[in-house]
């Protein structure tokens, strides 16, 4: 089914993005109780604050399986990327990276400039019920604060210049931002060559849970070596939030 740009993905975003969300949620990570396991891991989040009851009560939460995506004529992803000076956090929930402005994709002719990105041990996402070791979340914002994730799976395999050279500047500490000197970070050496996509409407995928965020999850699963992972999982040995009920959403997959 054909899907004309603006208007469709004008609908698709409202169900949406909202501003500044994920900015917030990381701010607030620090000082707020949830976690990855225990007392405080994904089933307890909708209690943990009444601003978390969405991660019980939602109907359009990630992440998801992706499964019997319709195919559709989508507009392409087009990545402006390139090599940026960046900071990095080990912020207590994950690896996150904010490289300098001037990053962004443009969809269907709207421009998201990127905010930062982060990972996942495993990945969250599953494909027909097929899980990946590790994920990459690239997180862009629109000029009125509406958020879009592009997505980008990890297999083991070879290895990564991206994050042989990225890892050479991971954190010892928790929750203190820094800005290697002379370090650049390259997303294009990330992206797979191809840029097929899965695309649905859901939410951010640690508290607040809000249902703001549309996907982009890139069909093509990108290698990284098992020492890569390692030094990684060495930090987050599980950070990835359990699969949530599709409820009705349509997934939908670029031709």
């Amino acid at each position: 089914m054909s899907i004309p740009l603006r208007n469709s993905w004008s609908a698709l975003l409202a169900v949406a993005l909202a501003p500044g969300l994920l900015l917030a949620q990381h701010a607030a990570e620090a000082s707020h109780p949830w976690s990855y396991d225990g007392a405080h891991g994904p089933a307890q989040w909708g209690k943990l604050k009444p601003e978390y009851a969405v991660c019980k009560t939602g109907k359009h939460q990630t992440p998801i399986d992706i499964r019997n995506a319709k195919s559709a004529d989508l507009p392409a992803i087009e990545f402006s990327y390139a090599r940026s000076p960046f900071r990095i956090i080990d912020n207590g929930h994950s690896v996150q990276v904010t490289p300098e402005p001037g990053n962004f994709i443009t969809v269907g002719g709207w421009r998201y400039d990127l905010v930062q990105f982060h990972f996942h041990h495993p990945a969250e996402e599953l494909i027909e019920g097929h899980p990946h070791p590790m994920v990459a979340h690239l997180v862009h914002k629109d000029a009125d604060g509406k958020l879009a994730v592009v997505a980008v799976l990890l297999k083991s395999g070879q290895a990564n210049p991206f994050f042989e050279a990225l890892w050479k500047s991971m954190p010892s500490d928790v929750e203190q931002e820094h800005t290697p000197e002379g370090a650049v970070v390259d997303l294009n050496q990330l992206l797979p060559t191809k840029h097929g996509y899965y695309t649905f409407a859901g939410s951010l995928t640690t508290p607040p849970c809000s249902e703001d965020v549309t996907w982009f999850v890139l069909k093509t699963v990108v290698n990284i070596s098992k020492a890569e992972i390692a030094t990684f999982a060495a930090k987050y040995p599980h950070n990835a939030r359990p699969v949530q009920p599709l409820d009705g959403r349509m997934v939908q997959a670029s031709r």
